[in-house]
């Protein structure tokens, strides 16, 4: 290595590539200092000699570590390859490689093609061993300077996660305070669509049926407008990835949790590729504090919820099953005694009306002979019996349960609104008096601000024409109008008589389970 060294002329000839990388986004949108001295690294490469000089500045805010794909340094490996290149220019070998693979592989092409490496401390000849050694030792403290920050700074993260000081990205509904930690977000509308959520669910048992009924109920959910800050929201329809990631987090339970992901290692092409995010079973966590924070619901309501979003994965082998549409009152929810398997369902007569369940799954793929085929209507009458005289006893209580539950959905459903109310006013409010301090001779500030007033205003009315026309009142239940129960009773003798049900809807199969 020499910083006075005379480059040969026929490696001046080729061309001298300045490499300019930065690991993150973050340091590329706040480390202007160190981007900028990486470019001023063409006017070293003249100093040198070299009169074509070319920047390959395609990894900015990519990972040198050898896990994540690398155009440029890909690139520049082509040019190296083709003997194209006569000088590779870079800041330290940091900015070239973190990884053994990476940094020996390039420094064993510059050596086949003869070209040099030049940094800030002078120019190396990798065919010569004594600067091929140092080189060498350049790139093997640059990949161990690299394990030390990162072993340091995760287990500095574990140990301030372990007393639950660790301030993570927490989920909508949670803010941290400067002072207090981590808190209820002080937007009470925020609060009340979340409580919502858990609530419905609680109610219906299905994320998917939360969502039908929120989406009826015209409810919105809040969407960061500031680029993923989570300083500002824009109120949008609710998705069913909003529900889910409500259902399935621990902090609305008051749970601190780290460490419930996990990121995997694979080896793609040769190289080492990371993938992140995966879920890593609870038992597993890391670091897990309950009663660490207010939650929105208990951590029992919490196990009791995951436990439901699990039976309502029908496609898990051996979970419950939900009926299917037809006659056939057991469509689905039968199981062959002899081979495991579920039975289908066929219908004959004239017309085809009558159901006929049968075990065909190892005639049709295996070629054996049939397990089982029986006629419907007689065990479909004797479960629709016994479902009748499991009901009646809890008609009355599952009345009055009915009665309770639409009324509280009826008040949530006022109170989100009044709120939603109460929010539009205010930026109506506050649109109308930007406007009226706004210069009126400015008429560029003054029409685009009539205009946020004038959407702010049509907010109010359509929100107002939502409004019902009179308030819900308390309705009460006589108890003596539920004396008889053939009206109760009357959906399950009809399934009893093979009515025609939609596809989907099994109220048979609700009031098994509860039996």
């Amino acid at each position: 290595m020499t910083s006075a060294e005379v480059i040969p002329a026929v490696v001046l000839k080729r061309k001298a590539v300045v490499y300019v990388r930065q690991s993150t986004q973050s340091q590329v949108m706040t480390n202007l200092e160190s981007k900028r001295r990486q470019y001023d690294l063409v006017d070293v490469a003249r100093q040198r000699g070299f009169v074509d000089v070319e920047i390959i500045d395609d990894d900015l805010g990519r990972s040198a570590s050898g896990t994540v794909a690398r155009p440029g340094f890909d690139r520049l490996v082509a040019w190296l390859c083709a003997g194209k290149v006569g000088a590779v220019v870079c800041f330290d070998a940091s900015r070239l490689a973190r990884n053994g693979r990476d940094w020996h592989h390039l420094l064993e092409l510059c050596g086949l093609v003869e070209a040099r490496v030049i940094d800030l401390d002078g120019v190396y000849n990798p065919c010569r061993p004594n600067d091929r050694l140092l080189l060498g030792m350049k790139g093997s403290i640059s990949e161990f300077e690299l394990g030390v920050l990162r072993t340091r700074m995760l287990d500095a993260a574990r140990s301030k996660a372990s007393r639950g000081e660790l301030r993570l990205s927490v989920p909508f509904g949670y803010i941290w305070h400067r002072e207090a930690g981590l808190g209820l977000d002080t937007d009470l509308r925020l609060q009340e669509v979340i409580r919502l959520i858990f609530a419905r669910f609680r109610e219906l048992g299905s994320a998917r049926q939360v969502l039908l009924s929120m989406k009826a109920d015209r409810i919105h959910f809040p969407r960061p407008s500031d680029e993923g800050r989570m300083t500002s929201f824009d109120w949008v329809a609710i998705r069913y990835r909003n529900v889910i990631a409500i259902l399935k987090n621990p902090f609305y339970a008051g749970v601190y949790v780290y460490g419930k992901s996990e990121k995997r290692t694979t080896i793609v092409e040769g190289r080492a590729r990371r993938s992140y995010g995966h879920g890593k079973p609870l038992g597993t966590w890391e670091v897990m504090i309950k009663d660490h924070h207010e939650g929105y619901i208990s951590w029992a309501d919490f196990e009791r919820n995951q436990k439901q979003l699990a039976l309502n994965n029908y496609g898990r082998a051996g979970g419950t099953k939900s009926g299917r549409g037809g006659r056939a009152l057991l469509s689905g929810v039968m199981i062959c005694g002899r081979c495991g398997r579920r039975l289908s369902v066929a219908y004959t007569g004239n017309p085809q009306s009558r159901p006929v369940y049968r075990c065909v799954k190892p005639n049709l793929m295996m070629g054996l002979p049939r397990c089982m085929t029986f006629g419907g209507p007689r065990i479909d009458a004797a479960i629709a019996r016994e479902l009748l005289q499991a009901v009646e006893p809890l008609a009355i209580e599952a009345a009055f349960e009915a009665e309770r539950m639409h009324r509280e959905q009826q008040e949530d459903q006022q109170r989100i609104l009044d709120m939603e109310m109460q929010q539009a006013r205010y930026e109506a409010g506050l649109a109308e008096r930007r406007y009226a301090a706004c210069d009126p001779d400015n008429r560029l500030i003054a029409a685009q601000l009539e205009k946020n007033w004038e959407v702010a205003l049509r907010r109010v009315r359509d929100l107002e024409a939502r409004q019902p026309a009179e308030r819900p009142t308390d309705v009460t239940v006589d108890p003596s109008a539920f004396t008889n129960l053939a009206d109760a009773a009357r959906i399950l003798r009809q399934i009893g008589h093979h009515e025609e049900r939609p596809s989907g809807v099994d109220p048979a199969r609700g009031l098994q389970d509860r039996a």
